[in-house]
């Protein structure tokens, strides 16, 4: 078997403040040279600490709109007045390189991506309650009262969705933070033990 067909894409998606940064963390941390993340591209202004090109690519509403007019994203989705996207380049350069892309979509992005041949995996992180989800933001110190509300209220639409039976393979609580890990590594368990074979034996990509 082809290493190419096991390098199906990985969209975690989740309410911000989910622990998905979290998640993709440990699975890089624990299978080097897997796994490759997928950089969006974002108008909104960097926050203290962050870098062009790491955490986001960050460009301007003009040079955005033109990349959705020349069809370069996967997806793409507005959100607090900020424009966000996955462009199909990055998702390309981590299969060139025989890894995984990690995709941190929100589920505007995941109903876009279902209709591209990608074939991704989709993986939908919940907190345990919404109570437990603000104090997580509250806790951050990056939100105001307001920005808190309307991330809030769109954590709640996409609790629905994501509990629609279908909209994802597996729906992981994270409660407790090993124990969903766990969960996470034992669906990628099987596609993860067959290329890491792979790649220890031709290497063929």
């Amino acid at each position: 078997m082809s290493i190419r067909s096991l390098l199906r894409p990985l969209v975690l998606c989740g309410p911000s403040g989910s622990g998905k940064s979290t998640f993709i963390k440990r699975l890089m941390e624990e299978n080097l040279g897997i796994f490759g993340f997928s950089t969006s591209h974002t108008t909104r202004l960097p926050r203290d600490g962050e870098q062009n090109g790491r955490e986001y690519h960050f460009v301007t509403r003009d040079q955005f709109q033109a990349a959705i007019t020349n069809s370069e994203f996967i997806e793409w989705a507005e959100f607090s007045g900020n424009m966000y996207g996955t462009s199909k380049a990055s998702v390309s350069a981590c299969q060139d390189a025989g890894q995984i892309c990690i995709l941190d979509i929100d589920c505007q992005g995941v109903k876009q991506i279902k209709t591209t041949d990608l074939n991704p995996r989709l993986v939908f992180i919940k907190p345990p309650s919404i109570e437990v989800l603000k104090e997580r933001l509250v806790k951050r110190g990056t939100e105001t009262e307001s920005s808190l509300q309307k991330r809030l209220s769109a954590a709640q639409e996409e609790l629905n969705y994501g509990e629609e039976p279908g909209s994802f393979h597996i729906v992981i609580t994270n409660d407790n933070f090993e124990t969903a890990y766990n969960e996470l590594a034992k669906f990628l368990e099987d596609d993860l033990k067959e290329i890491k074979k792979i790649k220890a034996g031709s290497g063929d990509i």
